[in-house]
């Protein structure tokens, strides 16, 4: 059989070696290699969509060989619903990355090349990798392209970013790793084998009390990730301080991975303990869309306001996962797909008013309509979309959270309102002082609007904004069949005991009685 994840996830990784290759000072070239190697990439995971079978829940594309014997790690990858399209948002981010640092990186062009190339085969390798010590290779190895491209692409306090961004998601993986050893070691001493493969720990009924705690290893490590409130506070910095494409990969990749993790190891391995984590879950969530909504609407720093809209529609994510419900969960997964597009979108539409002006402040602004009005729609139309307006993306989502929400608990619904309202209040007052108006500012006068290269590599947020928004069905018929499965597994753990959702032994302060 073809391998086709393992030629997706690791294409970007041979463009990075070729590129060794390659002369710093050729950096059209350069450039050229980079955005070739994403296309084809791009068009690998186009044939993994259109191969894939959505009749069912067994994961796909499987490939499997042994790694290292006397550990039980496996080389050990495949894809189902859930992975399927966080993959396919990786690969179409990137490419449009590829094209928007076109112009935008001016010194060491060759290793920003390589280190966006080798950052992307780490990303594609956590969704397919099956394998728990696989994973967190692919997890870890994240870390150092990223580190790489805040600390010496970033702004004038990259340096504290990039440390804050990297103590903090260190301080999460080791509290993970911990977790999979104890896992691994209590697997063994009942089953007699050594094994890091997540789906057998799928099927396995671990004791209550362990789940509990090894919940809230895997629960720090992922909602650092997300980061989920109050684990929040390394993402503005490292928004501000990243450069443009650094951004759009944290708003539309990055900081999925950690609602992948509950979905992919949280709620499966953990049944009794997810459950009876659920209603703190679920409030810390409800503060996140809340508390995000109103300090970006505090911002006056329209890339940090933008940082701060991500805790907020991720928060909706954490909510609908924790629900426990078909419609709460399939509406996570879609936002996660509209959150990448629509917020990744509009951290390109910051850097590009940042690469004309050299200014982040709104009242800088004002009146750009005027001198660029295919930008002014654009950003209308993404503004829109973030904001959930029917016939976009993100009503979609929005409205899909919210009614399985509901079905699980109305006054969690409620509350989520009105991190709807806060969001539709600062992106529309954001849209009017930035574009509406009139030109007070001289220096906005000359705005040259939106070339070629930039509406090209726009266009595909623009058409996916429009194509999920009023068409879902294709994405929504992939995801099912593993959302089914996945809901069904908490549902039997919680038909499984009386009272599953409290019987979790934990300290009185984290107990639900």
């Amino acid at each position: 059989m073809f391998p086709l994840l393992s030629v997706i996830t690791f294409v970007p990784l041979a463009g990075a070696l070729v590129l060794l290759f390659v002369g710093s000072k050729n950096e059209n070239l350069i450039r050229m290699i980079t955005l070739a190697t994403g296309l084809v990439d791009f068009a690998f995971s186009l044939a993994l969509y259109y191969g894939f079978d959505d009749s069912t829940h067994a994961m796909q594309f499987v490939e499997r060989a042994p790694w290292i014997k006397s550990f039980g790690a496996e080389y050990y990858m495949g894809v189902d619903g859930i992975s399927l399209f966080m993959v396919m948002l990786t690969t179409v981010t990137c490419v449009v990355c590829y094209l928007a640092t076109w112009t935008a990186v001016e010194r060491n062009v060759k290793e920003f090349n390589i280190s966006m190339l080798v950052l992307q085969t780490a990303m594609v390798g956590v969704f397919c990798a099956l394998d728990f010590v696989l994973f967190y290779v692919f997890w870890e190895l994240m870390l150092i392209p990223m580190y790489l491209l805040i600390g010496v692409w970033g702004g004038k306090n990259r340096i504290y970013a990039t440390v804050k961004f990297f103590v903090y998601t260190m301080a999460g993986s080791v509290l993970m790793l911990f977790a999979i050893l104890v896992l691994y070691f209590q697997y063994h001493s009942a089953t007699g084998v050594y094994t890091f493969d997540v789906l057998k720990y799928h099927a396995f009924a671990f004791d209550k009390n362990l789940q509990f705690w090894m919940f809230l290893c895997f629960f720090v490590a992922f909602a650092i990730k997300v980061p989920v409130f109050p684990f929040h506070t390394w993402l503005p910095d490292a928004h501000v301080e990243a450069p443009t494409t650094g951004s759009v990969i944290l708003a539309g990749i990055l900081l999925k991975m950690g609602t992948y993790g509950f979905l992919r190891f949280s709620l499966p391995i953990f049944p009794h303990a997810s459950l009876a984590a659920a209603w703190w879950v679920s409030w810390v969530a409800i503060i996140g869309i809340i508390y995000g909504a109103l300090v970006a609407l505090a911002q006056e720093d329209i890339k940090k306001l933008v940082a701060y809209s991500s805790v907020s529609h991720l928060g909706f994510v954490v909510l609908g996962t924790f629900a426990f419900t078909l419609r709460g969960v399939s509406g996570g997964i879609m936002q996660m797909i509209n959150h990448g597009v629509s917020t990744g979108a509009l951290f390109l539409i910051v850097g590009i008013l940042y690469e004309r002006r050299h200014t982040r402040l709104i009242a800088e602004y004002g009146g750009v309509w005027k001198v660029m009005p295919k930008f002014a729609f654009i950003f209308m139309l993404i503004a829109l979309s973030s904001i959930g307006v029917p016939l976009t993306n993100g009503f979609i989502g929005e409205v899909m959270i919210l009614v399985g929400v509901y079905e699980a608990n109305a006054v969690y619904a409620s509350l989520a309102v009105v991190g709807v309202l806060l969001g539709a209040a600062y992106m529309l007052w954001t849209f009017k002082r930035v574009m509406l108006g009139e030109i007070t500012n001289e220096k906005n006068k000359d705005l040259p609007d939106l070339s070629a290269r930039e509406l090209a590599y726009m266009a595909p947020f623009v058409i996916l904004v429009f194509l999920i928004g009023v068409y879902p069905n294709p994405v929504l018929k992939k995801m099912e069949p593993s959302v089914r499965n996945l809901v069904g597994q908490v549902a039997k753990a919680r038909s499984g005991g009386t009272a599953v959702a409290a019987g979790v032994r934990a300290p009185d302060g984290l107990r639900r009685e």
